[in-house]
């Protein structure tokens, strides 16, 4: 039977029973008040007319006149019509022949005494009979009202228990399925699939019962099938983390370990079973390695380690790992959101490519080393052919002792950036601070930009203000920097153009700026501009350059615990600069 019927059924009997009990208190109620009514309509009135009667005849004396006689009979007349007790009518019937007898114009006095007399007898038996009716219907309807007091206190106690009833035993008619019904869906919540419900009904809970072993059916048989999937996808990804030649870690959220791969027990002389599963910072107070690569949030991503007999370089890198999570937002609906799962360490041996950039770089520095003598000589041969004491060169000769001098010029200047950048990538850069002027700086470098400023007709400007802080700063090496910076900003500018170098206090450190006139550099150009190798694509009017000047001054400016900067604009030309820290020296000039 259908849910919607069974309440149906159960609220209609309660209507009945409330109906049937509304029905009986009406049916005792109303026969009360009949009672009542009759005692007051009937015997009531009947002794009102005897006693207007009686009234008449004692106070009225004999012979009775024709007003009276009149009132007597229309009281009379009444009681005739309001015969409601046995023996009531002969009474009234010799009431009323004694009555002829009172009125009779041709009675005597004697007997017209003892019509009276029989008046009053008829009238006290009326009296009587009325007022033994009144207490004999008192005592009735006390009767009938104790037994509709019963009567009703009985249906009253059958209505509250079958309400009782009712009240009791619903409420779990319909929360014991429901409670059932949750749960087992805490149960399927918690992934437990063989959870099954089973209702003894034919209504819409046994449906509800039959949707849900069908889905938790079909959801053990999708676990089933998903979890040798996810077995086997497991056991392929362990063994390809196992083949890797990485080191990796596997760290959750509760910073327990996952998985350390072979090559990571080995560098960290762990065994990789009795790891999986441990605290990492119980790990962490024993191994120093583990400690550095976990705490190392990217400070320190190069590592040293001696492995596989020598000293070998690992490369850090970490990934957090997220899962798709799902909230609540309200309104029955769940948000997708993703929440951390832990982190995966990887140590890449970068041994090789440490070894191959070493070789390198004591390559480059060794051919620089050797180019720088016999370019020396280049130029002393040079110099001294156009000694005319050696002899008179003509035209075309000296041409190309003008060009074999430029392109000499460029192979020094080429060598001597190899030469720096083999300083940077070994890490031995030279640095001598000492607090130096910054105008002192300025004008060292642009008197070694001036022959090529003259000759493009290009004008140094200087802006400054007096009493400018000193830098703390390696001269030589801060000059060749701007010295860099000049020589590209009067390579690009146009001719007959201006180049401000400007000098001025910013904060903590003196900022120095050079900015040329020339075309801009694009902005997808401008954050590469600093790396080594890398040239702007010129038109072939400017090509020249091998792209290490910018890289180097970079790391010039770095090492002496500054930072460089560009900003630059198409059309509006570009400003180079770097910044410096202060020295605790002033200087006055």
């Amino acid at each position: 039977m259908k849910i919607k019927t069974q309440l149906r059924l159960g609220f209609g009997f309660l209507f009945l029973v409330v109906l049937a009990f509304g029905l009986l208190s009406l049916y005792y109620i109303n026969r009360i008040s009949t009672s009542a009514r009759v005692i007051l309509k009937d015997n009531y009135e009947s002794l009102t007319f005897v006693r207007q009667m009686r009234h008449i005849v004692d106070t009225h004396a004999l012979p009775l006149g024709i007003k009276q006689q009149e009132d007597f009979a229309r009281q009379l007349e009444k009681e005739k019509h309001n015969i409601t007790e046995r023996g009531e009518a002969e009474a009234a019937r010799q009431l009323s022949a004694a009555f002829g007898r009172l009125t009779d114009p041709a009675g005597t006095v004697s007997g017209r005494q003892l019509a009276l007399s029989s008046i009053r007898t008829s009238l006290g038996t009326l009296d009587r009979l009325n007022m033994e009716g009144i207490v004999r219907k008192n005592n009735e309807a006390g009767e009938m009202a104790r037994k509709a007091r019963l009567y009703l206190a009985f249906a009253a106690t059958i209505a509250f228990l079958i309400l009782f009833t009712f009240i009791i035993n619903f409420p779990s008619f319909v929360t014991a399925p429901l409670n059932q019904l949750i749960d087992g869906i805490r149960q399927i919540s918690r992934k437990n699939y063989d959870q099954r419900l089973s209702f003894d009904t034919r209504d819409e809970f046994a449906e509800v019962a039959r949707s849900f072993n069908v889905m938790a059916k079909r959801l053990k048989e999708w676990e089933s099938s998903n979890v040798a999937k996810i077995t086997s996808d497991k056991l392929r990804i362990e063994a390809i983390i196992e083949q890797m030649n990485d080191a990796i870690i596997g760290v959750n959220e509760k910073q327990e370990i996952l998985f350390i791969n072979n090559v990571a027990g080995e560098l960290l002389n762990l065994d990789k079973e009795k790891s999986a599963g441990s605290d990492a910072y119980e790990l962490m107070q024993k191994n120093d390695l583990l400690k550095n690569i976990v705490e190392s949030e990217g400070k320190a991503p190069l590592f040293k380690i001696f492995a596989n007999g020598k000293e070998s370089y690992f490369q850090l890198d970490s990934h957090e790992i997220n899962v798709h999570a799902y909230a609540d937002a309200g309104d029955e609906t769940l948000q997708v959101t993703s929440r951390p799962a832990g982190k995966v360490y990887t140590l890449k041996n970068i041994t090789q490519f440490k070894e191959l950039d070493e070789a390198k770089t004591n390559f480059i520095a060794t051919v620089s080393h050797e180019l720088k003598t016999p370019i020396s000589s280049i130029k002393m041969s040079l110099k001294l052919l156009s000694d005319e004491r050696v002899g008179t060169l003509n035209a075309e000769q000296r041409d190309l002792l003008e060009n074999i001098s430029e392109d000499s010029e460029r192979l020094l200047k080429i060598t001597s950036e190899l030469l720096d950048l083999s300083q940077v990538e070994t890490g031995n850069i030279q640095l001598s601070f000492a607090p130096v002027d910054p105008k002192q700086i300025a004008r060292y470098a642009m008197d070694a930009v001036k022959l090529t400023a003259e000759q493009k007709e290009v004008r140094l400007e200087l802006i400054s203000r007096q009493n400018l802080p000193k830098v703390n700063a390696d001269i030589e090496k801060t000059a060749w920097v701007l010295v860099n910076f000049l020589s590209n900003a009067i390579r690009y500018s146009a001719e007959k153009s201006k180049v401000l170098i400007h000098i001025q206090e910013s904060g903590a450190y003196v900022q120095f700026s050079v900015r040329d006139t020339g075309k801009g550099i694009e902005e997808q150009y401008q954050k590469r501009l600093f790396e080594r190798y890398f040239r702007v694509p010129a038109d072939g009017k400017n090509a020249s350059g091998t792209g290490l000047g910018l890289a180097i001054s970079k790391d010039f400016i770095e090492a002496q615990h500054g930072e460089v900067y560009l900003r630059s604009e198409l059309g509006a030309g570009s400003t180079f600069g770097f910044r410096l820290p202060k020295s605790n020296a002033q200087v006055n000039s």
